[in-house]
């Protein structure tokens, strides 16, 4: 590890070319974010890129911080920020339009393990968005999943005007908000959970832990709230966490296109520090990628003591894995399957290509005053790869109580999800989709799980669908679990990235029946399910395909009867 001189305003630039000459060890991620700010200096001045790198400016909030905050915790009378915050505070605020001197980077996302001064470091950045950002009225809001943990950001910042005579006579910390009168700016705590989130007017907004969240609720609040600013600027610092459907996870992986090239974002910032997928976890020379403060605000030999006690309890290294490395896993070991083997299986395919194909159905019903799933399955025979084609149902009575944080129209303007008037799903909506289906697709079964689905299963019949009866056990489904599981590792399930399917896959683990046999459950009350189980209702038939299935070097759709017939 370098070590840069803290005292010149060019550290953002320093600890950019220390990382990429391999002097500063760092996640790939972080590397690219360094690669990208040394490109970027080079585009300066070339036609089409209108921003500039002012080091000056990039300095102002780091002076700030140093020279006025102190952390309320421990024993320093001096808050020193360290190379990598230099990156991320030179690269918001030195980046800058060339003809207005306006901001050029509107979102941000820090992505850090814990104990990692996250806290202290917004928390002077609030403080300096209130006096010394050049706006006034500036409204700084501190904003999390609870009010509980949204006032963590603003205790400390209390504290930072508290331990300061000089900021202590310029700001007035009440109850509720730190106002600083020069300007008429305010620094308040808001949260999902506020009563009152209408009238806001956010020249800069933290969000602390959007690993919590479940929806993008509060975050649109704040990026509607926005518009009569001049450079408003939203900060989501974070650590991983458990829930793989949510902002956090949809964040990360635009920051992982726009990293490698894949994707053009002029106006978001990154910085993602995490253990790498090769790295080996009891190597404690690795764990600096997801803990740059290492040596600083956290103890190497003490780290190294807490890892060899969580690994040896399963629920305790999972959690060590995902908040100290920094990594997204499963809360529990019997997880279904994890974030990284569901983000393999990323691939998409045009779905006209299989109009006229054969496949195999899957519904699952639910209760109807729930979530009803149902899913057509093409088997690959060539490759042995599946496509899942997945739809689900929605009573708008479930919809309206909203209790569950679920982003029902989202799904729904998507194409995965009908909001039914009323307060159940009526059957006739599954005949329905499966007769329209069958218009595209050639059909050749529909399976099912016998409960409540006697009405639906005459009605398909008598229409000419062959069903197939599918037992809710082990005996049934353990076999294609296990193997549909074996494609998901090998990434060949193909469902074209449908957000609500994934979230199906989220939610699956695996429980013990009476026998000690693995069967799937959801996570807990509001993780639903259904899409799985209808696809795996399918899966227990285009399993014997797969299996029948005899390679002929080309990728063919096979009639799935003249498998089944082998």
């Amino acid at each position: 590890m370098v070590t840069i001189s803290r005292s010149s305003s060019l550290q953002t630039t320093q600890y950019a070319i220390g990382v990429t000459s391999h002097l500063i060890v760092a996640s790939k991620k972080v590397y690219q974010a360094c690669q990208r700010h040394l490109n970027d200096l080079e585009r300066q001045g070339t036609k089409g890129f209108p921003y500039v790198f002012d080091e000056e400016k990039g300095f102002r909030p780091v002076q700030f911080i140093e020279k006025f905050c102190r952390p309320s915790q421990g024993d320093f009378k001096l808050l020193i920020l360290q190379p990598w915050q230099h990156f991320i505070v030179g690269s918001l605020y030195g980046w800058i339009h060339k003809d207005t001197g306006q901001r050029r980077f509107r979102e941000c996302l820090i992505f850090v393990g814990r104990k990692n001064g996250k806290t202290t470091l917004v928390s002077g950045l609030s403080l300096y968005g209130a006096s010394k950002d050049g706006e006034n009225g500036a409204r700084v809001y501190q904003l999390a999943n609870s009010m509980k943990q949204a006032r963590l950001i603003f205790d400390e910042c209390k504290s930072m005007v508290n331990k300061s005579k000089l900021l202590n006579k310029h700001f007035r910390p009440l109850l509720h908000a730190i106002h600083f009168d020069k300007t008429l700016s305010k620094i308040e705590p808001q949260a999902s959970d506020s009563e009152r989130l209408d009238g806001l007017n956010c020249h800069l907004g933290i969000f602390d832990e959007i690993h919590e969240y479940k929806d993008y609720k509060l975050i649109n609040v704040i990026k509607n709230s926005r518009s009569a600013r001049k450079q408003p600027l939203l900060i989501y610092i974070t650590t991983a966490g458990y829930q793989l459907d949510g902002p956090l996870v949809e964040y990360y992986e635009k920051a992982a296109n726009v990293l490698e090239g894949s994707n053009q974002d002029e106006r978001s910032f990154y910085y993602i520090a995490e253990l790498d997928e090769e790295d080996d976890l009891d190597d404690p020379r690795n764990w600096i990628k997801a803990n740059p403060n290492l040596g600083v605000s956290i103890d190497l030999e003490e780290m190294i003591g807490d890892w060899e006690t969580a690994k040896q309890i399963p629920k305790e290294r999972s959690d060590f894995i995902t908040k100290r490395f920094n990594i997204f896993v499963k809360s529990g070991e019997e997880s279904f399957l994890s974030y990284e083997v569901i983000k393999r299986n990323n691939k998409e395919i045009d779905i006209t290509q299989l109009y006229d194909k054969s496949c195999i159905g899957g519904f699952d019903l639910s209760d109807s005053e729930d979530f009803t799933s149902a899913c057509l399955e093409f088997p690959i025979t060539e490759t042995g790869e599946v496509f899942v084609l997945s739809h689900s149902w929605i009573p708008a009575a479930k919809v309206f109580m909203d209790n569950e944080k679920i982003p029902y129209r989202e799904y729904e303007e998507m194409g995965l999800l009908t909001i039914i008037k009323g307060d159940y799903v009526k059957k006739e909506y599954i005949y329905d989709w499966f007769v329209e289906q069958s218009k595209r697709f050639n059909i050749e079964l529909i399976t099912y799980d016998p409960a409540k689905a006697f009405g639906l299963v005459e009605s398909l019949t008598a229409y000419g669908f062959a069903t197939e009866l599918v037992r809710q056990g082990h005996l049934t489904l353990g076999p294609a679990m296990d193997d549909a599981k074996e494609r998901f590792l090998d990434g060949k399930v193909i469902f074209n990235n449908n957000r609500l399917f994934r979230w199906y896959l989220n939610n699956v683990k695996l429980v013990d029946d009476r026998n000690r046999n693995k069967m799937p459950t959801k996570q807990g009350r509001y993780r639903k399910i259904d899409g799985f189980a209808a696809f795996l209702n399918a899966h227990t038939e285009v399993l014997k395909v797969l299996e029948s299935a005899k390679p002929t070097g080309d990728i063919q759709f096979v009639s799935i009867n003249e498998l089944l017939r082998r």
